[in-house]
């Protein structure tokens, strides 16, 4: 039979290291099932991180996750480097099957598996992530200062990251394969009164061009002639959405319609008692590590006052 757990944390990155530190520190000595291949979240692909309280001269974002989890570690948790396949209620507790068939049995289980983001699939997109390509414009926008800037994408996201953007680029071009963009009226609107920003429709981008200094340029094709033009970048912006990692809990918790975990207003709780989902896979709107850790931490507490009552 499993070692009955306290608490089981599925996933890394911010939200998962930070639940685990809080309920490792109050005595639960959670486990972490933190992934099989990035333990630690999209941050261990991220270079350096300017916008994290604390490191006022940047930090590397494999060292900040790195530093959390021997955080987490040194209060009693304990990791294990592998996906979870299953989660399953039997009465008031909770069965955890991983991918490689271990099992675990626990009174609370706290989700923090975040999402990823789309991309688009193109020869450079993976050769030059991190060298000019990006998907968060408030972590990368400040390294293209005075640079050509493009965003491919044209929902809000798109048009949001376009506006921050304007702020550092020397220009930034919406780049969307239709005519009509998804972004509401009031966005297309405040873009198209920005002199900065320009926009490349019925467009869409074949491949991306660089060299060691970074990204250089990109193949834009039109899609309704064929034509292929080349566009002067340094930077690019893909924001053509993101999807939660959430297909596991599907059955188990309530997610919406893009599949994030729904939760208790401002709290962490499920619609299932005992299970708490903080992070990416929860929230669709800001996505930073720093919003990520305060969720972890808020789902920690939750799992605490939850555990309490069991023993009262």
């Amino acid at each position: 039979m499993a070692q009955l757990r306290d608490a089981i944390i599925i996933g890394s990155g911010p939200a998962g290291y930070t639940a685990a530190i809080y309920l490792g520190r109050a005595g639960h000595s959670p486990l972490v099932i933190a992934g099989a291949l990035t333990p630690g979240g999209q941050l261990i692909n991220t270079t350096e991180v300017e916008n994290f309280p604390g490191f006022p001269d940047g930090v590397l974002g494999p060292d900040l996750m790195d530093n959390m989890k021997r955080q987490a570690e040194r209060f009693g948790a304990e990791f294990l480097q592998d996906d979870v396949a299953t989660v399953e209620q039997q009465d008031s507790l909770f069965t955890v099957t991983t991918n490689q068939g271990q099992t675990f049995e626990a009174k609370t289980v706290i989700i923090a598996t975040g999402s990823s983001y789309r991309k688009l699939g193109i020869p450079g997109e993976a050769e030059f992530s991190g060298r000019g390509v990006s998907y968060c414009a408030t972590c990368d926008g400040f390294f293209f200062r005075g640079k050509p800037i493009v965003v491919v994408g044209g929902g809000d996201s798109a048009f949001e990251e376009a506006g921050f953007l304007s702020r550092f680029g020397s220009s930034v071009t919406i780049i969307h394969r239709r005519d009509e963009f998804r972004a509401s009226k009031i966005m297309v609107d405040r873009a198209k009164g920005n002199e900065k920003i320009n926009f490349l429709t019925n467009a869409v981008v074949d491949e991306i061009h660089g060299d060691d200094q970074g990204v250089q340029s990109l193949s834009v094709r039109d899609v309704n002639t064929g034509a292929v033009r080349q566009v002067e970048a340094n930077g690019v912006f893909v924001a053509i959405g993101h999807t939660p990692a959430t297909a596991f809990v599907d059955g188990l918790v309530s997610r919406d319609e893009a599949g994030y975990i729904t939760v208790d207003g401002a709290s962490t709780r499920t619609n299932v008692p005992g299970v708490f989902a903080a992070g990416d896979c929860v929230d669709s709107v800001y996505r930073q590590a720093i919003s990520a850790a305060g969720m972890g931490c808020r789902a920690a507490l939750d799992a605490q006052a939850y555990l309490a009552n069991l023993t009262d």
